[in-house]
């Protein structure tokens, strides 16, 4: 067993850039940081031989990645006919303004401050573009405004911050809320189970080959470090930033500020449930 093969979702080794399946190509923004990892993966998504691309989440205000995401469509002979975003966080969605006004191209998202045109996203849509399919799938939890999009054709499912390529994810509290990021972790475990979906296309971090034991690892993880909050609560850490020094303590102190969202998150869940 090789050391990927033993991480959770078994990341795909090299380089992040270029082509990840048949239909999806990763460009890679220059933004990496202890939050986005190695950056924003931006992906091109089009049916093969087609002249169309969808891209989704073109990532930060920097023109020079913008133009090397259409420059590499170009390159492969497509035009960008549509811009989708995962979220509105300013790593995913803060260049697609300026994405649209260099392409043309509309951009949907489920948030209608993030739309440009007539048409955002919702559950069940399929949107269907130089032949491609993409399903559009909720997963709030993150956000509220977070979605998924299941390419069938490549048994895959780009996932924005939802499930990552490494680590795991915050819940964005007060946005994001802990009940509505485990039903959307279920519902992609349910892709997996029932769609046959192998593959995640994360917004940030390598591909995964495993996506059920990438859904399962971070079901696992959730439950764990919900225990250890509520155990730290029943000892007397009160605090969010109590808690999170005691739950913690093992995890760069420059994360503690997201990390904190998260327990916030959490002390919600477990104050609604009736558990502390």
């Amino acid at each position: 067993m090789t050391e990927a093969a033993a991480l959770p979702g078994q990341p795909r080794g090299g380089v992040l850039s270029g082509p990840a399946t048949a239909r999806a190509v990763n460009v890679l923004a220059p933004n990496a940081s202890a939050m986005t990892l190695d950056g924003t993966n931006t992906w091109i998504v089009s049916e093969p031989g087609s002249g169309l691309a969808v891209v989704i989440d073109p990532g930060p205000l920097d023109d020079v990645h913008l133009q090397h995401v259409i420059a590499t469509a170009e390159k492969a002979g497509q035009r960008v006919a549509l811009t989708l975003l995962t979220h509105g966080h300013p790593d995913h969605a803060e260049g697609a303004a300026r994405f649209a006004e260099l392409t043309g191209s509309k951009v949907r998202a489920l948030d209608p401050a993030l739309r440009l045109g007539d048409e955002g996203l919702g559950a069940g849509d399929v949107i269907t573009t130089g032949g491609l399919e993409l399903r559009v799938v909720p997963t709030p939890g993150h956000t509220a405004d977070s979605l998924c999009f299941h390419l069938p054709a490549d048994q895959a499912v780009l996932t924005g911050d939802t499930v990552l390529g490494r680590g795991t994810t915050v819940v964005a509290h007060p946005d994001g809320r802990l009940g509505d990021y485990l039903d959307s972790l279920r519902r992609l475990r349910s892709l997996t189970v029932d769609d046959g979906v192998h593959t995640v296309l994360p917004g940030h971090g390598p591909v995964l080959e495993d996506a059920q034991g990438a859904v399962e690892f971070y079901l696992a993880h959730r439950a764990n470090r919900l225990a250890q909050v509520e155990t730290a609560v029943e000892n007397g850490h009160a605090a969010p930033s109590q808690v999170v020094a005691h739950v913690y303590a093992d995890v760069d102190r420059s994360l503690w500020p997201a990390a904190e969202l998260s327990v916030r998150a959490q002390l919600d869940y477990l104050r609604e449930h009736g558990l502390i």
